[in-house]
């Protein structure tokens, strides 16, 4: 068997690529998916397009290469976490949309749970704020708003899954209901101690046990597909949520390693071990993947705005034509000028986590320029990372030495070379950036020893290019200095509506 067919299910579309032993992309095929927006803050998908989407660009990549599934030694499978699906157990079908991980309609309730004083609870538990970005709380709300739900649940007849649940029922025909630790650990119903559903969390959300899959860990084999799918049974051995696979893609597989993905937002984790942390600095504590019996874990901390911040520069202000530009804009002056942007546009995240702080711009003269302001804007992602491993380094008791990097603006020499300014260490920027699905490749992979162990892993894994800072301390300082004193201007600006 000579491939690992990943299959990666993201928020805007589904896609499947084929890697080969090196760890090198061979095939590659996707398709977006629709957003569904009933009212203000509610986002949901058609489930069922999720599954058709998934399986056709996993048909689609085989086609197109001419493989045969008896070349395909395991699928592994990588998902958009704490979305939220139920569905019938006899006939597969879902009840309702899938209530999408950036729904809010939840929100009411969270705060209801913060005012009844079980935050310390939820958190000494499961690792997690209370928010309605966890499942929970929307499968709560299915039980409570879908007619008939909760007495169907009550008679064992509905199952709960998030999306890689939901895709090994599929594929399994029926036969699998299955989760990892990784996406369990982002339901606030699992608790990280015990590794298992937690009974005063179900009790606490109200949810009856008998929907819940299985948990196991994210390197395993689950069982087969169901052998009409692609003609043939292919082992599913691999499953982790989208930012825990990118850990492992990243061979992020020891205490004090880290990695970043610049998106739209920014999703900072580092490994910090086999024993869980209470975060002091307002990040959360999750299950890492692992090949090995004993569970590992990570912080993490969330960017609201990184690469979104080029896009306003883009649409918003106008200032660029392609967010491409944004580089030669930048690079065009030595320095943002003592200007500073604060991109808050919905809040600041992680470690600030202030929902009523604005975007602000501050040190504009009459000599800041466009590119001032795109520098500003670039500089600004690689402050708000900055902030993130600096709490990381406080919680975790020990600093990172590198950092590895992957996402869409990775591929911005400038602001690599700034965040390894920042940090005063290297940034590393790896040959595969696809680190998502690599990741659930590998987590497969070595489930049915098409790879050896993590020694092999580590091997495939290549860098393409290591930035080395080059800014003095007491530069980085003075920096870092202004940009507190820009982001204390930008917090609480947006005062609480009722």
């Amino acid at each position: 068997m000579k491939y690992i067919l990943a299959l990666d299910q993201g928020t805007t579309s589904s896609r499947a690529i084929l890697f080969d032993r090196e760890g090198q992309i061979q095939g590659m095929a996707s398709q977006e998916l629709n957003q569904i927006y009933p009212k203000s803050g509610w986002v949901e998908h058609d489930a069922m397009e999720i599954w058709n989407s998934q399986l056709d660009v996993a048909r689609e990549v085989l086609r197109e290469k001419q493989i045969e599934a008896t070349d395909i030694a395991a699928i592994g499978i990588t998902n958009q976490r704490e979305t939220t699906v139920l569905w019938d157990r006899k006939t597969g079908q879902p009840l309702h949309n899938a209530i999408v991980w950036q729904d809010r309609r939840t929100a009411g309730f969270c705060d209801y749970l913060r005012q009844q004083g079980h935050a310390g609870l939820i958190a000494k538990k499961t690792g997690l704020v209370i928010d309605a970005y966890f499942s929970g709380t929307k499968l709560r709300w299915l039980l409570d708003n879908v007619p008939e739900a909760r007495k169907r649940a009550d008679r064992g007849e509905l199952a709960f899954g998030t999306i890689d649940s939901w895709l090994l029922w599929n594929l399994s025909d029926g036969r699998l209901h299955i989760t990892d630790f990784s996406n369990a650990a982002r339901t606030m119903l699992f608790n990280l101690e015990t590794l298992a559903w937690d009974d005063e969390l179900l009790g606490l959300l109200d949810i009856p046990a008998s929907v819940l899959p299985e948990v196991h860990p994210s390197s395993f084999v689950f069982g087969e597909s169901a052998s009409d799918l692609f003609g043939h049974p292919v082992p599913l051995a691999g499953c982790a949520g989208d930012q825990h696979a990118a850990l492992f893609g990243q061979n992020c597989t020891r205490h004090g390693m880290a990695k970043n993905t610049y998106g739209t937002g920014c999703f900072v984790l580092m490994n910090i071990g086999n024993e869980p942390i209470v975060s002091k600095c307002k990040l959360l504590t999750t299950i890492a993947c692992s090949n090995r019996d004993q569970p590992e874990f990570a912080l993490e901390g969330s960017i609201f705005t990184a690469g979104s911040a080029v896009q306003w520069l883009r649409d918003g202000l106008g200032i660029i034509e392609a967010s491409g530009e944004v580089q030669s804009l930048a690079a065009s002056v030595p320095d943002s000028g003592d200007c500073y942007l604060v991109p808050a546009f919905a809040g600041l995240g992680a470690p600030h986590w202030d929902p009523y702080a604005r975007g602000v711009i501050v040190g504009i003269s009459g000599g800041t320029t466009a590119a001032h302001v795109a520098r500003a804007t670039l500089e600004s992602i690689a402050f708000q990372v900055a902030d993130v491993l600096d709490a990381m380094c406080t919680d975790g008791g020990m600093a990172v030495k590198e950092l590895r990097v992957d996402g869409g603006a990775s591929v911005n020499d400038l602001l690599m070379q700034f965040q390894a300014d920042l940090l005063q260490v290297p940034v590393v920027r790896p040959r595969v950036v696809e680190t998502t699905s690599l990741g659930a490749a590998f987590l497969a992979g070595l489930a049915v020893g098409f790879w050896n162990g993590i020694d092999e892993v580590e091997r495939i894994w290549q860098s393409e290019r290591t930035f080395e800072p080059v800014m003095s301390q007491a530069e980085v300082g003075e920096r870092r200095g202004r940009w507190q004193e820009a982001v204390q201007r930008s917090m609480g600006w947006q005062k609480h509506e009722s």
